[in-house]
């Protein structure tokens, strides 16, 4: 391997570097291994969680030095954690993994498509009137057919007018009102799939909740602090913070997976109220449904529910209680998509590899819709699926229990 000339690049000199103690708890017993997605696909074991602390640990110690090599096992991590929810030791993997990152990205230097993509995120996603605009842009491109000229375009879903606060940035429960909840309205998912907003707020509604948006909040920084850029997820918890903390609200709820992981992990004010939605629901309860929702479905786990927040069985819980639903079980529902944040665009051949199987899984149950609880799984799934020439519907799973009412 021929080592990147970088000062000192022997070890872990930097501030947002792996701790020893977080490193050291790994024992390297293997179970995490046949969880692994990449491992799975390679059956290499550098890119599995045991062999990726490993490198990072003999890294630094200085016995291994960074290279372009050991740079690409970390980048082919889809930080997904499933070896978090296997590991008998409590290995902290999704904080050692970005942090990981962070100390790749300090000594990278300049990398094409992985400085285009940080700085592009930058410029837009702490920016709501940027991220409109983009949308509005995007609409544009696709009722032209432009957007199909690209394979990123053919990825997106057909996008509608993007989601806004009610006026006064507060709406009211439908009933006797029983809680006060904050809701984050996020960077993409008002853009990308507005009707999931819709859908998670109408049922907070239901469940007597009186629905908070601050004003001022942004990007929670999820999607930066997983591909290590740690200082600008910490500038966007910073004025986070400062955007919820006027509001007087029992709990935050966030109906995306990725956002909910990340505010518990990485928010010290805002963590210990955070909820993601099915979790909310399933603990206050919905009022009795009032249609049937005749339909074949299966449910895929995002990663950063299942495994990180360890919240699995409510979701299907909630699917189950639609009257008229046939809930299947897909094989390995929580497997990753290979979705992973921006990872399918900045690994689309492992990301594909991994999308396969979970295609050949989901399709092996023949169901009439897919639902989940996070953007990027659904963008992933949905572009699959049509790959495959099928049309089957993929929605948040607040979508379709929103039908039942």
């Amino acid at each position: 391997m021929e080592a990147i000339d970088v000062k000192n690049a022997g070890v872990f000199r930097g501030p947002d570097a792996p701790s020893d103690d977080d490193l050291s708890t790994c024992v390297h017993c293997g179970l995490c291994l046949n969880y692994c997605p990449t491992y799975r696909a390679t059956s290499l074991e550098t890119e599995s969680p045991r062999g990726r602390i490993y490198l990072m640990t003999q890294w630094q110690r200085g016995t291994l030095p960074f290279t372009d090599e050991l740079a690409r096992h970390i980048d082919l991590c889809l930080g997904c954690r499933t070896c978090e929810a296997v590991c008998p030791s409590g290995v902290p993997y999704g904080r050692i993994i970005e942090h990981g990152r962070a100390e790749v990205e300090r000594l990278r230097g300049f990398d094409r498509k992985r400085t285009l993509s940080t700085l592009v995120m930058r410029a837009i996603l702490p920016h709501p009137a940027r991220l409109r605009a983009a949308g509005a842009f995007t609409r544009a491109a696709q009722a032209v057919g432009l957007t199909a000229l690209a394979a990123q375009g053919r990825q997106l879903p057909r996008l509608r007018p993007p989601y806004r606060a009610p006026a006064g940035s507060l709406a009211p429960p439908i009933g006797a009102r029983r809680h006060r909840v904050a809701f984050l309205t996020g960077c993409v998912m008002p853009i990308l799939f507005p009707e999931s907003h819709a859908a998670a707020v109408r049922l907070l509604q239901l469940a007597g909740c009186e629905v908070w948006f601050p004003p001022q909040q942004k990007c929670c920084g999820a999607l930066f602090a997983h591909n290590g850029d740690l200082e600008t997820a910490r500038a966007l918890r910073d004025e986070n913070e400062a955007a919820f903390e006027p509001g007087d609200f029992d709990l935050l709820v966030v109906d995306s997976a990725g956002c909910s992981s990340h505010l518990k992990d990485f928010y010290p004010g805002l963590g210990p109220k955070t909820r993601d939605l099915f979790e909310f629901l399933a603990e206050v309860g919905l009022p009795a449904p009032k249609h049937e929702v005749k339909l074949r479905v299966t449910y895929q786990d995002p990663c950063h529910l299942a495994h990180a927040q360890r919240i699995s069985q409510q979701p299907r819980d909630l699917l189950r209680a639609v009257p008229g639903v046939d809930f299947v079980e897909m094989p390995h529902a929580d497997i990753c998509c290979g979705s992973a944040g921006i990872y399918s665009t900045l690994e689309p051949k492992m990301s594909g590899r991994i999308l396969a199987e979970k295609l050949d899984n989901l399709l092996s149950v023949e169901p009439e819709a897919v639902v989940t609880a996070n953007p990027g799984c659904q963008m992933q799934l949905l572009a699959g699926v049509r790959s495959r020439g099928r049309r089957i519907p993929v929605w948040h799973l607040a979508e379709l229990i929103a039908r039942a009412y």
